[in-house]
């Protein structure tokens, strides 16, 4: 049996404050091997209302798909007027 290798990267929650139409959402990003069938190292993004450990959704990006997640993440930056500081 081989061992896994997660790391955990970052975590937080996301910025609005809980209200009655809208739940706050805790995210997390890790490094793992732990996905089935995937040849490399991924990341990992899981997203989940706050308080609901274990209930979330779990994506794993190849490094390729993380840039591109990137890229549209500054992109969504540049929109509202803000710098990209990576």
């Amino acid at each position: 049996m081989t061992a896994t290798v997660k790391k955990s990267v970052d975590a937080d929650f996301d910025d609005h404050a809980p209200d009655d139409d809208k739940q706050q959402l805790a995210w997390s990003v890790a490094v793992t091997d732990d996905c089935e069938g995937c040849d490399e190292l991924r990341v990992e993004v899981t997203f989940e209302e706050a308080g609901r450990h274990g209930t979330g959704l779990v994506a794993h990006f190849s490094p390729s798909s993380a840039r591109r997640l990137r890229a549209a993440l500054g992109a969504g930056l540049r929109d509202i007027g803000e710098p990209m500081d990576w």
